[in-house]
């Protein structure tokens, strides 16, 4: 059962982001943002919704895996003569703490040569390991385990901008920000005809497991392929990220996610479970299999 949230009180706290409207709500004593459906021109078929769907699923999914996640609520907002489906964010800044996005804690390398929004991986991996702000082991684990289920949830869009910190400015202190900003994930721009297509053609369900979506990450200039940065082990913390998070998916409890969802058709269920499970297969399992079971790659002796 979905949330109407017409009657909440508005109040005058204002957040930025580029993918559709959002005000901020007081629902049972909390500030909540809720966020508007965002238009696409891409494919006019596809029902809006769908961005809103992806964020109140992946965020349940990052915390059902251990990754704490902004928590979510479906609903709708009632304006004028118009109702609109709506996804209700807690306000995890609510209790004074500033939200710092990895942008700029990138910006504090003195000794870098790009600004906070570049998503080269040689760039991004230079600051995981020179940054002096938050202790750099336990930022790489966040940042790889991260990566590791956006690539189970096929997300386009975690850049340096919607990943972060929270700062205390009693303390002074610096915490991991709860994960948000799900909404590029699990193709919010499918529309019936595709996820029909994905449900009895495996060809369609491939497009979308190797060729898109990709990466936001960028290597030589082009956004990086999920299957390509997951299977080449370039990258040691990511090889770790994989032991620490493939056993941890438990397909049964996400598909107990997804069946709860509520407001959406079994067509959606369907398509959902059914990609994440492939991507899991194609993707994660594979490149688990590979860390574990090559002695070239094991990642105690690197």
């Amino acid at each position: 059962m979905t949330i109407d949230f017409t009657h909440d009180q508005v109040i005058p706290k204002t957040y930025g982001g580029a993918n559709g409207p959002k005000i901020c709500v007081i629902h049972d004593g909390e500030p909540w943002l809720l966020k508007f459906p965002a238009h696409t021109q891409k494919n006019p078929n596809m029902s809006y919704t769908n961005g809103l769907v992806s964020e109140y699923i992946g965020c349940h999914i990052f915390n059902l895996l251990g990754i704490r996640a902004q928590d979510t609520l479906l609903g709708s907002y009632a304006k004028g003569d118009k109702v609109y489906d709506v996804v209700a964010c807690r306000d995890f800044t609510s209790d004074g703490k500033v939200l710092q996005d990895f942008a700029s804690l990138k910006n504090t390398v003195i000794d870098s040569v790009h600004n906070g929004y570049g998503i080269e991986l040689s760039d991004i991996l230079d600051t995981l390991n020179q940054q002096e702000l938050y202790p750099r082991e336990e930022l790489k684990e966040h940042f790889w385990n991260m990566f590791v289920v956006d690539a189970l949830l096929g997300n386009w869009d975690r850049h340096n901008g919607n990943w972060g910190f929270l700062f205390d400015n009693q303390s002074h202190s610096l915490e991991l920000a709860p994960v948000f900003d799900c909404g590029s994930c699990l193709y919010p721009q499918a529309d019936e005809k595709i996820m029909q297509a994905c449900l009895t053609d495996r060809a369609q369900v491939d497009l979308r497991i190797y060729q898109i979506p990709t990466s936001a990450i960028r290597t030589d200039g082009k956004r990086s392929s999920y299957f390509k940065m997951l299977t080449t082990h370039e990258i040691p913390d990511l090889d770790r990220a994989l032991i620490r998070m493939v056993p941890q998916i438990n397909l049964e409890a996400i598909a107990a996610v997804i069946d709860e969802t509520p407001g959406i058709s079994n067509l959606q269920k369907a398509f959902y479970q059914t990609m994440i499970e492939a991507r899991k297969s194609a993707l994660l399992d594979i490149a688990y299999e590979q860390v574990i079971s090559t002695k070239e790659h094991d990642i105690d002796e690197r």
